[in-house]
C-alpha cells in the first residue's frame, strides 16, 4: 500500500511594506472611558474649581481668630453664627429678591424672544437666512463689557437707571446670540413631517409653533434658560453702573458693599459670600442633566 500525503497549507505571504494588522482592544468595565491620566487630571479640575468655594463656605463656619491662626484648616468648633447672623439680615434677602426678579424677567424674555428668532432662521427659507444668522454668531464675539459706556447712556436717556428694566433688557439683549445659536439647529432637527401634518390638520404655522414644537423644544429651552438666569445673577458690572440706589442692588453688589464694610469680619465676609452664590450653584446643578440633554440635542441637529 502507498501512503497518501496531504501537504501542509502554506501560510500567506504579506506584501512588501505591509504592516500586519493589529489587534484591537476591546475596554470595558468603569475605565471604558479614559485612562487613569485622563481621570486625574479631572480630578485636578474638579479640586481647582471646588477648593475656593468649599474654603469660602468652610470658612464661614469658622471664626476671624481661627482663620487667623490657621487658614487653611476645618472649624473647630464650628461657628453657626456668622451664618445666622446673615440670615437674619433684611439686606440680604431684600438683595436676593432683586436678584431673583431681575434673573427671572432676564430668563423670561431670553427664552421668549430666543426661540422666536431661533425659529424662522431653522424652519423657514429666505433670502438673507445665512447672512442674518451670521449676525447672532458674530453677537458672541463681542462681550457686555465692550459696550457697557453706550448701553449706560442709553439707560440714562431711556430714564432706566435703578429699575430692574435697564439691567434685564441689556443683559437678555447680549444673551440673544447664545440662545440663537443654540436653538437654531435644535429646531431643525424636528421632523418635516410634523409640520406637514399639522398643515393637512388645518394648524397654522403660529398654531403649530405653540402647540407643537415649542413643547418639543423643551430640552433646549431649559438649556438657555438656566444659563441666561445664571449668568444674570452673577452680574456685576452692568448693576454696578445702572443701579445706584441700595434698595435696587443685587446680590453681586451686596457682597462688594459688605466686604467693605465688615473689611476686618473676614468670616462674615465668607458667609456672606456662601450664601450669595450658593441658589445659582444649587440651581446649575439641579438642572445640570437637562442642560446636557438640550446642548446634546442642538450638536446632533
Amino acid at each position: 500500500m502507498s501512503a497518501t500525503t496531504t501537504a501542509a497549507p502554506t501560510p500567506a505571504v504579506a506584501p512588501p511594506g505591509a504592516r500586519a494588522p493589529r489587534a484591537r482592544r476591546r475596554r470595558s468595565g468603569p475605565n471604558a472611558g479614559g485612562t487613569p491620566l485622563v481621570y486625574l487630571a479631572a480630578l485636578v479640575v474638579a479640586a481647582m474649581t471646588l477648593g475656593p468655594v468649599l474654603y469660602a463656605v468652610l470658612g464661614g463656619f469658622r471664626s476671624n481668630a481661627q482663620l487667623a491662626n490657621d487658614p487653611v484648616a476645618l472649624p473647630d468648633p464650628w461657628v453657626l453664627s456668622n451664618y445666622t447672623d446673615v440670615l437674619q439680615s433684611s439686606q440680604f434677602w431684600q438683595l436676593a429678591l432683586n436678584s431673583s426678579v431681575i434673573a427671572l424677567v432676564t430668563t423670561a424674555i431670553v427664552s421668549v424672544f430666543g426661540v422666536m428668532a431661533a425659529y424662522p432662521l431653522a424652519r423657514y427659507a429666505f433670502k438673507g437666512r445665512d447672512a442674518l444668522f451670521m449676525v447672532f454668531t458674530l453677537g458672541l464675539l463681542f462681550p457686555l463689557t465692550v459696550a457697557i459706556i453706550p448701553l449706560f447712556l442709553m439707560v440714562r436717556d431711556l430714564n432706566l437707571s435703578n429699575t430692574f428694566w435697564g439691567v434685564a433688557l441689556p443683559q437678555a439683549a447680549f444673551a440673544l446670540p447664545m440662545t440663537v445659536v443654540i436653538l437654531r439647529p435644535f429646531l431643525r432637527a424636528l421632523p418635516k413631517e410634523l409640520e406637514e401634518a399639522a398643515m393637512l390638520d388645518g394648524t397654522s404655522r403660529v398654531g403649530f409653533f405653540w402647540r407643537i414644537l415649542l413643547p418639543l423644544s423643551g430640552p433646549a429651552l431649559v438649556t438657555v434658560g438656566v444659563l441666561a438666569f445664571v449668568g444674570s445673577w452673577n452680574a456685576y458690572l452692568l448693576p454696578l453702573l445702572v443701579l445706584n440706589d441700595p434698595a435696587a442692588q443685587t446680590l453681586p453688589l451686596g457682597v462688594a458693599t459688605f466686604s467693605s464694610e465688615h473689611a476686618q469680619d473676614t468670616a462674615g465676609v465668607l458667609a456672606f459670600t456662601s450664601l450669595a452664590m450658593i441658589p445659582a450653584l444649587v440651581f446649575f446643578l439641579a438642572m445640570q442633566k437637562r442642560i446636557v440633554n438640550g446642548l446634546q440635542g442642538a450638536v446632533k441637529g
